[in-house]
Order: C-alpha cells, then structure tokens, then sequence
C-alpha cells in the first residue's frame, strides 16, 4: 500500500529540510509520494491537478531542491529519463523491466549495506570512502513475459 504523505507531513518534511513551504514544493513533494519512479512529465502533470498554475520550470528547480536536500532520490536507469521516488535513506536498487520500463525497489540481498564492501584485492579503491552503491537489475517484469509453451497439446487440439 502506498503512503502519500498529508499536505502538514509534507510541510513539516519541508521545514525539517530548512526549505521554505511553498504551494509548490508540497505539491511536487506530494506527487513523487504519489507516484514512485515517475518521470519529471508524471510528476508535473500530477502537480497541475493539484495546481494549475504550476510551470514546468518550477517542477524542475523543486525536483532539484527536494533531490539536494535528500528528500526525494533522482535514478536514471541507462536509457531512462530521470526518475524521482521518495523511498530515501536506505541502500536498496531497483529493478527494470527491458521491454514496458516499470521500475521497482529491490532491498539489498544480504546484511546491512553489502554491496559497500567491494572486492578490491589490488588495493585500487584505497582512500574512497563509500556511502552508496547503484545497482540496476534488468529483466522482464510479469506482465510482460511472453506465456510459456509447454509443448503439451490445448483441450482444442489433436496430438
């Protein structure tokens, strides 16, 4: 079940951020709630309902502003338009599906943040200090995987 943040959860994670509440930053805030992994043309049309008024620009300078202060994550998968998602603070990846696009969350497999233990046996990473690893799975989600052939004959049809 998605939780869309009330328009005084949303003001108050503005606050919290030192941003000042506008009328559009709570509406940008609360369509990235809305709608996780939505391109920047989501997230403005669904701004519009909310305020009609609303330019494309400022959509982009909000985004820009919620993505600096940490509360929304920016993602592009390669070939992707960015996306935005409210899901901030923990290590997960996402999930892309080659043939329709849908994104989803996947959660680390293993312990805390495994994947910012790199294998480096050749010393190539001294002095790097990890905070986040990207990683982007690939494949083709349920609605898109072609029915499978059995090879069994249909109720229709003779062997």
């Amino acid at each position: 079940m998605l939780c869309v943040p009330a328009p005084s959860d949303s003001a108050e994670q503005l606050r919290t951020s030192d941003l000042r509440v506008t009328r559009p930053r709570v509406s940008v805030l609360e369509a990235v709630h809305a709608n996780p992994h939505a391109d920047t043309e989501t997230i403005y049309a669904a701004a519009r309902d909310d305020l009609p008024d609303v330019s494309r620009q400022t959509v982009y300078d909000v985004l820009n502003a919620l993505t600096a202060v940490g509360l929304v994550r920016r993602i592009q998968p390669s070939g992707s338009v960015a996306r935005y998602e409210s899901r901030v603070g923990d290590n997960h990846h996402h999930i892309v599906c080659r043939t329709c696009g849908v994104i989803a969350d996947v959660d680390c497999a293993v312990g805390d943040t495994p994947c910012l233990s790199p294998s480096d046996p050749d010393g190539h990473l001294a002095g790097f200090v990890l905070d986040e690893a990207e990683v982007i799975y690939w494949g083709v989600c349920p609605d898109c995987v072609p029915p499978q052939t059995t090879g069994l004959p249909t109720s229709g049809s003779r062997p």
